[in-house]
């Protein structure tokens, strides 16, 4: 996080004797990212973190993937998917590969206690609200937030009704973009937002148990570990590395008198991918600008877009609708759909909301995927009858 939070109760000086009401101390917890050399928290327990009573090995097949092969543009309308379970378990995995694994989910159950020690999280919500409960404290969420949960960072999700959401597992750490970030890292002016559009938890969250079990997700497997006490037993922290909200409304959107290029829209950065938002924005401005986006090619990297709200102007005739995912790979030349360029003459702004994720490496396909693919989608900048059997998005 690029900056200094402070929560709860904490000692005047860090590694300091800090005492219990009993007079007995707590439990000081340094949890920091690339070992000593980077972003960190002090936490401070009333029970000892280390304390596990057991620890059993849980055998789950990873999910397998396979490439996309021949290589195609693809569509999936996660609407279809099946909904159910929470927000850790009901995960269907729809694409994935050795940086990031991309999975849909619409919960309606609490999850258990759970830690990613692989990598950070981003989950995007789509609709419905919750909150995220941590070691940290409760941060609640709603429609539209992205929610960043640093590496290891003991959570919970407890959701209100059914909640969905597009889950970004990565195998490193996920962050805001280094171009928008000073050398001590403060938000600079021309960054799309800022720290005071974003969320943490403001209080922290106590929870009495014993022989509470958490499921980790590590590097080689899973394991559930049985705590003497509940992890939840923080009475204070401090330092610029805990969960935070960050609503997609929040982002400010750059525009210009011609197409602006898709890294204008980048909100996240993890390794070897990056996340960017669609906001409703202003169209060029030049008397011969054209809103509709140019054909391009990737080059160097997949594209996959999560239409989330508005109208897809570009789209019109492919079958896009709200929850749909468009996977474009490199390879591919892709753009506008047949008459959406001359369609956006003239237009003045766009309402569309969506989230892409861009990966430097090729995304293979998950079992989801085929559940909910539209096999038709690879042809529809054919034209003729090909593209009218799809009518309008």
């Amino acid at each position: 996080m690029p900056y200094y939070r402070r929560v709860g109760e904490v000692p005047h000086k860090r590694h300091t004797q800090f005492r219990r009401p009993d007079g007995g101390l707590y439990a000081e917890e340094l949890m920091g990212v690339e070992g000593f050399s980077a972003d960190a928290s002090l936490l401070y327990h009333r029970h000892l973190p280390t304390a596990i009573t057991a620890a059993e090995a849980v055998v789950r097949e990873p999910d397998p993937l396979t490439a996309n092969h021949p290589l195609k543009p693809r569509h999936f309308k996660t609407h279809q998917l099946k909904a159910g379970g929470d927000l850790v378990d009901g995960r269907q995995l729809l694409l994935g590969n050795d940086d990031v694994r991309l999975s849909y989910v619409a919960a309606d159950a609490d999850s258990p206690l759970y830690r990613n020690a692989v990598g950070d999280e981003l989950v995007y919500v789509e609709s419905g609200a919750g909150v995220l409960e941590s070691v940290f404290g409760a941060l609640p969420v709603g429609a539209g937030d992205y929610v960043v949960i640093p590496a290891s960072t003991t959570h919970r999700w407890v959701v209100d009704g059914e909640l969905r959401a597009l889950v970004v597992e990565a195998t490193s750490h996920v962050g805001p973009p280094r171009r928008y970030l000073s050398a001590r890292g403060q938000f600079l002016e021309h960054a799309p937002y800022c720290e005071r559009d974003l969320r943490g938890p403001g209080e922290p969250l106590l929870a009495d148990g014993e022989a509470v079990d958490v499921l980790v997700r590590h590097r080689t497997g899973f394991t559930r570990f049985t705590y003497a006490t509940h992890p939840f037993d923080v009475v204070g922290w401090d330092g610029c590395l805990y969960p935070y909200a960050f609503n997609i409304g929040d982002f400010e959107p750059i525009t210009g008198r011609i197409h602006q290029p898709p890294p204008v829209h980048q909100t996240f950065e993890g390794r070897n991918f990056v996340v960017c938002s669609f906001v409703p924005r202003k169209f060029d401005y030049h008397p011969q600008g054209i809103p509709a986006p140019y054909n391009h090619a990737n080059v160097d990297s997949d594209e996959l877009l999560f239409y989330v709200g508005g109208d897809f102007m570009s789209r019109k005739g492919a079958g896009i609708e709200l929850g749909s995912m468009s996977l474009h790979p490199s390879g591919f030349t892709h753009g506008p759909q047949p008459g959406s360029v001359e369609a956006s003459l003239g237009k003045d702004a766009t309402d569309e909301l969506a989230v892409m994720v861009d990966t430097f490496r090729p995304l293979h396909l998950g079992p989801a995927a085929a559940t909910c693919e539209d096999d038709r989608y690879a042809w529809s900048w054919a034209g003729g009858e090909t593209s009218r059997v799809f009518g309008s998005a």
